[in-house]
């Protein structure tokens, strides 16, 4: 019995630690951020199930209560373009996050396929327009390629002001677009940078919604199709069998000074890729909504 009291203790000593939950928050919400001017603003995070959020920006204070997923969501009201940099601070009455150096302008989002996907490094002139650039209040992000079903909440990235460092890897069109507007109309802008090239429309769509229009019923059908065959332990093998059969192309090729073919796509490149319908909103898309 004495040997059980150390646990015991442990695990009441563990107890407070593991019953209230921190706040967190979405990457989109963070430090550096850009809220769009003369609109409401939602906030959103993940506490407890049951907490009391707070949310003070400026002289706002919005309230709101986790559901039983533990979310919790809060509207700003419309606020005018200011480019002085605020604090945000959130709280459960136990715990207080604070993000630094918000601003009000423009948010736009840049989405598409290599054309907008295209970063200025690439440009010929991408390294003199980086190199120009040193705009505190032109705030960047990137959303990574994740394609899946699965809705997701959050990415990893983070606002960033833009410079030469920070520009030369955002995609060119969305750079120099937002430069435009911000020296232009004179007020900070954010960019969301989720391009992906190459990507099929039907991808960007919620899949639930192309499943309900009638419209996209064949769609819908060859899907399912692509999905249950390219999900299969033969179509696993001819993939691996495939790869053996190029493999001894290519090395011929190599040895005859000619250029190997394409290697074949595995199953899984399509099915985590930017072609299945809802792939991207749900991987890419989804994380940055509202």
């Amino acid at each position: 019995m004495n040997k059980m009291r150390p646990l015991l203790f442990i695990g009441c000593l563990l107890l407070p630690a593991i019953s209230h939950a921190e706040i967190k928050l979405p990457a989109i919400i963070s430090d550096h951020m850009v809220l769009q001017q003369k609109q409401a603003n939602p906030i959103w995070g993940w506490d407890t199930p049951g907490s009391s959020i707070t949310v003070t920006f400026g002289e706002q204070k919005k309230s709101a209560t986790t559901g039983a997923d533990g979310k919790w969501t809060v509207k700003l009201d419309p606020l005018p373009a200011n480019a002085t940099p605020q604090t945000l601070k959130i709280s459960d009455g136990k715990s207080e996050r604070t993000l630094s150096d918000v601003l009000v302008g423009e948010v736009w989002m840049c989405s598409g396929q290599s054309n907008m996907g295209f970063t200025l490094q690439g440009d010929w002139n991408g390294d003199l327009e980086a190199l120009a650039t040193h705009l505190p209040n032109l705030r960047l992000i990137t959303v990574p390629r994740v394609g899946t079903q699965e809705l997701q909440n959050d990415f990893k990235g983070e606002w960033v002001s833009a410079d030469q460092n920070s520009a030369l890897p955002f995609s060119a069109v969305g750079f120099l677009f937002g430069r435009y507007i911000h020296q232009i109309v004179g007020v900070p802008v954010g960019l969301i940078n989720n391009a992906w090239g190459g990507s099929a429309a039907e991808a960007w769509v919620r899949r639930e919604s192309l499943e309900k229009d009638p419209r996209f019923e064949l769609l819908m059908q060859n899907t399912v199709k692509s999905e249950v065959e390219k999900a299969s332990p033969e179509a696993k093998a001819r993939f691996e069998a495939d790869m053996i059969k190029h493999k001894e192309i290519a090395e011929k090729a190599k040895l005859e000074n000619k250029p190997a073919p394409r290697a074949p796509q595995s199953p899984e490149s399509w099915l985590s890729g930017n072609a299945r319908p809802g792939n991207i909103f749900a991987g890419v898309v989804n994380p940055t909504l509202g």
